[in-house]
C-alpha cells in the first residue's frame, strides 16, 4: 500500500520538509532503509545515518537541527518515536480494515451473532450463542466455544482457542496459540494417594484494551471468574491460573507464572520468569524483578522486590554487593585474627 508524505504528515500531525508527494510503501530502519521506505530518527546515536540513508521519508523531532543537507523528505513532529508508533498503529488498522467476510471452509453455528465488518478466517470454528462485535478479526484456525462473547475491534490471531462461556472485551488483541479458558489445575487428594478432579465451572473475563502474547494460557475459574482487567499487557508464554485477578494497566513479561487465586493490583510490572504462589495479594504499582519467586503477599504499594524468595530490591542489591566482597572480607578477618593472637601472646609474655 503506497502513501505519500503529505498524507503521512496528516496522520501524525507533522510538518513536511521536501517533496510532499513522494510515496513510500514500507518501513525500514534508518541505517538500512531503501528508496520507497519510511524511517524515523529518535535516538541521536543514529544521527549519522540521517545523512547517508536511502529512505525516501524520515520522521524526526521538530527541534532537530540538521548538520548538513538531507536527501530524504522530512516530517517533523513533537516526538518522533511516539509519532512512528502511532503511524504503525494506523497502518496496521488500515491493513486490517481490508479484512472482511467469511473464508471457507469455516463453521459458524446458526445461533451465533456477528457484527458488521467482521472477518472470519478459514478453518475457524464458532460455536452456539457466540456474540462477535463490529470490526472483529478472527484469523484462520481460531476456535470459539459456546456462549463466548468477543467485543468490537478485537483481533484473534491464528490458532487462538477460547473455551465456552468466556468473555473478551473491545479492542483486545490475542496472539497466536493462546488458550483462554482451559481448566484450572484443581485436583483433590484422596486417602489412597490418588487425585480427584475438581470441575472448573467458572470462566475467564478479558476486559477492554488488553493484549496477550503468543502461547499464553489463562485458566478458567473453579467458580466465578479469572479476570484480566482493562489495559493490561501480557507477554508470550505466561501461565495465569484459575481465579487469578490481574489489575488494570499491569505488564507481565514472558515465562512468568501466577498461581491460583492470587490478586495482582493495578500498574504492576512483573519481569520474565517470575513465579508467584497462590492466594497472595500483590499491591498496586509493585515491581518484581526477573526470575524472582514471590511466596508472601506484597501489601505496600509501589514496592520493588527481587530474588527467591523475593524481598526488598534495594536491600537485595546491598546483600549482593556484600556477597561479592566476602572473599576479601574473609582474608581481612584472617589477618585480624593473626594480629589479635600476636597481641594476646605479647600480653601474656609481658
Amino acid at each position: 500500500m503506497k502513501i505519500n508524505a503529505h498524507r503521512i504528515a496528516q496522520l501524525i500531525n507533522g510538518t513536511v520538509e521536501g517533496d510532499g508527494n513522494i510515496e513510500v510503501s514500507s518501513f525500514g530502519k534508518i541505517e538500512e532503509a531503501k528508496q520507497g521506505q519510511l524511517a524515523f530518527l529518535a535516538n541521536l546515536k543514529y544521527e549519522d545515518f540521517l545523512y547517508t540513508t536511502h529512505a525516501s521519508v524520515i520522521i524526526i523531532n521538530e527541534n532537530h537541527e540538521l548538520k548538513q543537507p538531507v536527501g530524504a523528505t522530512l516530517i517533523r513532529v513533537a516526538d518522533a518515536y511516539i509519532a512512528f508508533a502511532n503511524l504503525l498503529q494506523k497502518y496496521q488498522e488500515m491493513i486490517q480494515a481490508q479484512l472482511t467476510g467469511i473464508q471457507q471452509p469455516s463453521y459458524i453455528d446458526a445461533s451465533a451473532k456477528l457484527g458488521e465488518n467482521v472477518f472470519v478466517g478459514a478453518f475457524t470454528y464458532i460455536g452456539e450463542n457466540v456474540s462477535i462485535g463490529d470490526n472483529a478479526k478472527l484469523y484462520p484456525g481460531v476456535y470459539i466455544g459456546n456462549d463466548v462473547k468477543i467485543g468490537a475491534n478485537s483481533i484473534l490471531h491464528p490458532g487462538v482457542k477460547i473455551y465456552f462461556g468466556c468473555a473478551v472485551g473491545n479492542n483486545v488483541t490475542i496472539h497466536a496459540g493462546t488458550v483462554i479458558g482451559g481448566d484450572g489445575f484443581g485436583f483433590a487428594p484422596q486417602e489412597n494417594g490418588s487425585y480427584k478432579k475438581v470441575p472448573q465451572i467458572g470462566n475467564v473475563i478479558i476486559e477492554d484494551g488488553v493484549e496477550i502474547g503468543c502461547n499464553t494460557t489463562i485458566d478458567r475459574a473453579t467458580v466465578g471468574s479469572t479476570i484480566i482487567h482493562a489495559g493490561t499487557k501480557l507477554d508470550n508464554l505466561i501461565q495465569i491460573a484459575h481465579n487469578v485477578e490481574v489489575g488494570s494497566d499491569t505488564v507481565i513479561a514472558a515465562q512468568a507464572g501466577v498461581s491460583g487465586s492470587t490478586k495482582i493490583g493495578n500498574h504492576a510490572m512483573i519481569g520474565g520468569q517470575v513465579g508467584i504462589v497462590g492466594h497472595l495479594q500483590i499491591a498496586d504499582g509493585t515491581k518484581i524483578n526477573a526470575q524472582s519467586g514471590v511466596s508472601k503477599s506484597i501489601k505496600q504499594k509501589n514496592t520493588a522486590v527481587t530474588g527467591s524468595p523475593a524481598y526488598d530490591y534495594t536491600s537485595a542489591l546491598r546483600s549482593q554487593a556484600l556477597s561479592r566482597n566476602l572473599p576479601q572480607m574473609e582474608k581481612r578477618l584472617a589477618e585480624l585474627e593473626k594480629i589479635v593472637q600476636q597481641l594476646l601472646q605479647e600480653k601474656i609474655s609481658f
